[in-house]
């Protein structure tokens, strides 16, 4: 007796289902430079159209970590996807660079094509928002790999920025001021924490408020992260950034310093904003240090702008202008790492 692909787990019917699924949400993300359709072995994508001086290319790959677990839970998939855009175009946008092209991959054990659809619907949205195209990526049917009904995705990001553009933090210098771009949420980093102190139970999460916020739990776990691209793009046309840095996993603490030549640290006040009613309570569940928070969370900051203080009060007016809410957050200094006053 013959046993087929199918016996094993894997449906190929169920994978060309899901690719004519898709391919709406993809096409809707297409630009004059896309070349070809989704279905090829390789995306193609024109640079031709980019009038700089000496192109440099800026990658960037990322994925969503255990947030997913919560859109298993609640059975909302939609969304997800928004985070594994973000995670990576907010990264290659520190740089000054400009989202070229996506790719995503997609890992599950059962392919329910209904549900990929959804999945990349949230990834083709994201795309849109940043300006780039979704030429191609991968769906992977593993059984015995994933739990029923759970699946894993991750994203790849291609930019362009001129040489004579990119944002690399060298002209930093102590004195510069530090201005912070609000969060939607907890954005993609720290749930396996976040999953320890608010749980898994899913009428829990649905019933039960944020204390000071309308939103419930449910709601404020699925919020997609910010995407600050064409925020980012927007205010280095008219200002010098000398640093961007994305506030993602290891918090304040771990990405500032990224952006800083050797010696330049920073002083940052925490009390500069008020703390997003989810912090609040994150940090009063964790019983956790202002230090170990910051090392954690982005803490109600998705991205840290570092500008000379001549140009603060115009980055402050245009991001406003731009649907940003900003604030001075702090100032660089002649010392090493972070301290939170």
């Amino acid at each position: 007796m013959a046993i087929s692909y199918k016996d094993a787990g894997v449906d190929v019917e169920r994978g060309y289902k899901a690719v004519e699924l898709i391919k709406k949400h993809t096409a809707s993300t297409f630009n004059k430079n896309v070349l070809g359709d989704v279905g090829s072995f390789g995306g193609l994508y024109s640079i031709a159209n980019e009038k700089m001086d000496e192109p440099v290319l800026v990658s960037g790959t990322d994925g969503v970590g255990t947030k997913l677990k919560y859109a298993f839970i609640s059975g909302k998939h939609d969304k997800i996807g928004i985070d594994c855009v973000a995670m990576c175009v907010n990264d290659v946008v520190c740089q000054g660079a400009k989202p070229l092209l996506f790719l995503d991959y997609f890992a599950v054990g059962k392919l329910d094509p209904l549900m990929a659809e959804q999945v990349v619907k949230g990834i083709a949205e994201g795309c849109r928002d940043s300006g780039c195209a979704l030429i191609g990526g991968e769906t992977a049917e593993m059984p015995g790999f994933y739990t029923e009904g759970e699946y894993d995705i991750a994203g790849f990001c291609v930019g362009i920025v001129d040489r004579k553009n990119i944002i690399d933090g060298s002209t930093i210098v102590a004195g510069d001021t530090l201005i912070g771009l609000a969060s939607s949420g907890i954005h993609s980093n720290g749930f396996s924490l976040v999953r320890k102190l608010l749980g898994e139970d899913k009428a829990t999460l649905e019933s039960t408020k944020v204390p000071g916020s309308d939103k419930t739990l449910m709601e404020e776990v699925l919020t997609p992260t910010k995407l600050y691209v064409k925020s980012i793009l927007a205010l280095k046309e008219k200002f010098n950034l000398k640093g961007v840095a994305h506030i993602t996993g290891g918090g304040f603490i771990e990405n500032i310093p990224r952006i800083f030549p050797k010696g330049i640290g920073a002083k940052i006040n925490v009390d500069a904003y008020a703390l997003p009613p989810i912090f609040t309570l994150l940090k009063e569940k964790s019983g956790l240090s202002n230090q170990e928070l910051y090392n954690t969370f982005n803490m109600g900051i998705g991205m840290v702008l570092c500008v000379d203080k001549k140009d603060v009060d115009g980055v402050l007016k245009m991001a406003k202008e731009l649907g940003e809410v900003a604030y001075v957050i702090g100032e660089t200094a002649l010392k090493e790492g972070i301290e939170l006053q």
